[in-house]
């Protein structure tokens, strides 16, 4: 099999961004179903979750036996090349939803 057969296993989102998106849709989700939606174990969705939480774009809330989560839109991006943008900025540019929640089709 040549390496043009191989499949293309990169992605132009990393997977904190992706899990974030999983955040900012359904913020009562579980970890499990964030972590089966982004293709990645429960584990590391929790590392992650963690780090968002750590460093200001997300907040965790207990409620009852559930987490509830809240993604901070004014928290800058931390690579240098995008200082300048906030994680709402990026949320709306990947959003494709509708007005209406539902999702366009091709």
């Amino acid at each position: 099999m040549s390496s043009d057969d191989q499949p293309k296993r990169w992605t132009f989102l990393t997977n904190h961004t992706q899990v974030l998106l999983c955040i900012a849709r359904d913020p009562e989700a579980r970890l499990r179903d964030v972590a089966a939606a982004v293709g990645i174990t429960e584990r590391a969705a929790q590392r992650i979750v963690s780090d968002l939480v750590e460093d200001g774009f997300v907040t965790r809330e207990r409620k009852g036996r559930r987490n509830h989560y809240a993604v901070n839109p004014e928290a800058h991006m931390r690579h240098p090349a995008q200082l300048d943008y906030q994680i709402g900025e990026l949320l709306q540019l990947l959003e494709l939803h509708t007005a209406d929640g539902a999702r366009p089709t091709d």
